[in-house]
Order: structure tokens, then sequence, then C-alpha cells
């Protein structure tokens, strides 16, 4: 058997480094925010034969005063263009300024979101990640009502959120950087992939949880660092085999998904490994911590 319990205070160690680093990203560079919560357009075209570099479709477009333009290459001949807000006429003269630089360029989407439908986007948001983590410790708290020693149902809970809470500051954390360093945004997809952490971390934990709670209803009167230990090990490889084949399924739609939802499937795999990681780590010690402060 494994002593994951008796060793938390590395994984305390280690989730406390990843949390400071994360903090301290947000702090300095914070999120690089995509049109859906800024404002602006997005233009994804792909060309029939050779692909022009980025300096040449700037020119083409300079004339045209669409303010600061974002271009990424996507694939072997897509392009994805940001720029400002446009209307649908100032849209059809784009789309017709470049078929008449490069004739053989296909559409194949464009999006535009004004900075009202931005901002609030954003703070729905925050709404729906609040309301999520606030159901959840409800359901846990009522599903572990019988449970009163030697932690309260209640505290099942709150360990289930801190837990929550490392997995997506840890998660967004990285998006920071991956957007300070290669231009990685965020948009409504990002928010979706959150939502999808919360409630595969969760989940994980319950399971643990769950163990733990019928090995105390089988008269598990001994040491409680032991018995959420044996039902850790219990769950162990149930957590592993689950997480696992999803991050090949995610891997999968990260290489071959296009570009549309390859940060989704990124945001998707480094939430639910660290949700596994935490469901362990994190959530699991904390309940034993929280017994031994409750008896002192």
């Amino acid at each position: 058997m494994i002593r994951f319990i008796q060793r938390r205070f590395w994984s305390y160690i280690f989730s406390g480094a990843l949390i400071a680093i994360s903090i301290v990203s947000l702090t300095l560079w914070g999120l690089r925010l995509g049109i859906d919560f800024t404002g602006g357009s997005l233009w994804e075209i792909e060309f029939a034969n050779e692909r022009p570099t980025n300096a040449d479709l700037q020119q083409t477009l300079a004339p045209l005063d669409l303010g600061n333009i974002v271009i990424q290459p996507a694939g072997e001949k897509q392009m994805i263009l940001r720029f400002r807000d446009v209307s649908e006429a100032e849209h059809q003269a784009i789309l017709q300024t470049v078929i008449t630089a490069h004739s053989d360029i296909l559409e194949n989407r464009f999006e535009s979101v004004g900075p009202t439908l931005g901002s609030e986007l954003g703070r729905r948001a925050l709404w729906a990640i609040g309301l999520a983590l606030l159901f959840i410790i409800i359901y846990i708290a009522w599903a572990f009502r019988k449970v009163a020693r030697p932690v309260a149902s209640w505290k099942y809970g709150v360990a289930a959120i801190i837990a929550l809470a490392h997995d997506v500051l840890i998660t967004i954390g990285v998006f920071s950087v991956l957007g300070q360093f290669l231009a990685v945004e965020v948009d409504g997809l990002f928010v979706s992939a959150l939502l999808t952490v919360l409630g595969f971390s969760v989940h994980d934990t319950i399971v643990v949880f769950d163990r733990t709670r019928e090995n105390l209803f089988r008269g598990g009167g001994g040491d409680f660092t032991e018995l959420v230990n044996k039902s850790v090990n219990d769950t162990l490889a149930r957590s592993i085999n689950t997480s696992l084949t999803t991050l090949l399924v995610l891997g999968a739609l990260f290489f071959f998904g296009g570009a549309t939802i390859h940060y989704f499937a990124l945001a998707l795999m480094v939430g639910i490994a660290i949700g596994t990681y935490s469901s362990i780590f994190v959530a699991s010690p904390l309940l034993v911590d929280w017994s031994r402060i409750s008896k002192r």
C-alpha cells in the first residue's frame, strides 16, 4: 500500500509552488483575453495554394484601417486573423480586398463580438463558476450528512471546494503563462473547459470521499490517517484509468481536432490532470489535517 497521506507534506509543497507561480503570473501578466471578452472580429480563411506570409497579408489589409491585426497560421493552409469590431459592409470589403490580392481563398469562419457583449460574457462566466462551486459544496454536505465523526459532513464539501479552487487556479495560471509567451488567448470555450474541469475533478474527489465513508461505516474506528490512505489506495486504479482514458481522447482532439478546439482540449487536459492529482494529494490530506485540528 502506497503511503500517500503520510507524505502529504511534499504534496503541499508542490501544490503551493504551483499556486504561487500561478498567482505571480496572473499578477504580472493576467490573461490574454480573446474577442469573446474584449470585443472584436475573428476571421478564419484558407488558401487553396501557397499561404502568404504574415507580412504580405498585413500589407494587403493595411489600407483598411483595422487597428491592431493579429495573424496566426493554423494547419497547413489556414490563417486566423483578429482585429477590431467591424460591420458587415466592412467585412465584405475586407473579403474582397484579400480575394483581389489572393484569389484562391475560402472563408471558413467570421465572428464579430461587440465590447458590451464581451463584458457581459465575462460577468456571466464568473457567476457560472461561482454558482457551480456553491451547488457542489451544498450537494457534498447533503450526500455526506450521515458522517459526523471524525470530520463533519460540511467539511468534506469545503475540502472538495479547496481542491477545486486549486485545480482552477493552476489551469488559469498555465494559460496566463501561455498567453505571455505564446500569445494564447482565452475565450468562451476556455470558460466551458473550466466548468468541465470542475465537474470532472469533484467527481474524482467524491469517489475517494465515498470510499472513506464506506470504510468508516464498516467499523473503521482506528487511525483516521490510515483509513483515508486505504481509501485513496482502494480508488487509485479507478482514478488513474478514468483520467488516462479521458486524456488519450483529449490528446487526439488536441493534435488532430483543428485550431478551433486546440486550446479547449489543452485546458481540459491540464485541468483533468491537476484534478486527478488534487483528489489524491490535496482533498484527502485536508480531511486528515482537519480531523487532527478538531481533536486539538
